[in-house]
């Protein structure tokens, strides 16, 4: 039974403290480039072609000049689709209560999944020469891959987290 102190839970759990997160984490994908890192690469790609396509032209190699003005269109869009799939993010929480899951896409779309934590384990899948590959929530037949887009280092350090907290709530009970 419980003690003579009305705000003890019986269980020994803070009814102020049971929905509070006891992990929370936002992932986002691993970028290579910065806003200058792009205009460097850029800048550097257009004098190389530039110079390139001057001296074909006067050597009578005209048609290097447009294919090497395709080469530059398509580095371009590439590195522009790279920046706009990289405002995607995760979120992961876990509180005494829930995990959440959710995954927004670079277009802002939301994906939410939520586990119990006290019947959720973190899978993972690891290769010794490229680190941890795969860090996956499941819970009876429901399962999530979580930090998909991060590197295998940053994707140890969160299934690291996801896993002492999900310790530390289920000795809670």
């Amino acid at each position: 039974m419980a003690s003579g102190n009305p705000s003890v839970h019986p269980y020994g759990l803070d009814p102020d403290t049971i929905g509070r997160p006891v992990f929370s984490a936002t992932i986002r994908p691993h970028q290579s480039l910065s806003r200058l890192g792009f205009r460097i690469v850029m800048t550097g790609c257009c004098l190389v072609s530039l110079t390139v396509s001057v001296w074909a032209w006067r050597m009578g190699f005209w048609p290097v000049a447009g294919f090497f003005g395709i080469d530059m269109l398509a580095i371009y869009a590439a590195l522009k689709v790279s920046f706009r799939r990289g405002r995607s993010f995760e979120e992961v929480m876990i509180s005494q209560l829930e995990i959440l899951l959710a995954r927004v896409s670079h277009r802002g779309e939301r994906h939410e999944w939520r586990f119990n934590p006290l019947w959720t384990k973190i899978v993972t899948v690891e290769d010794d020469e490229y680190g941890l590959q795969r860090v996956t929530l499941v819970s009876r037949r429901q399962q999530a891959l979580v930090a998909r887009d991060a590197d295998p280092d940053e994707r140890a350090r969160i299934a690291h987290g996801l896993g002492q907290a999900l310790a530390q709530v289920k000795k809670g009970y």
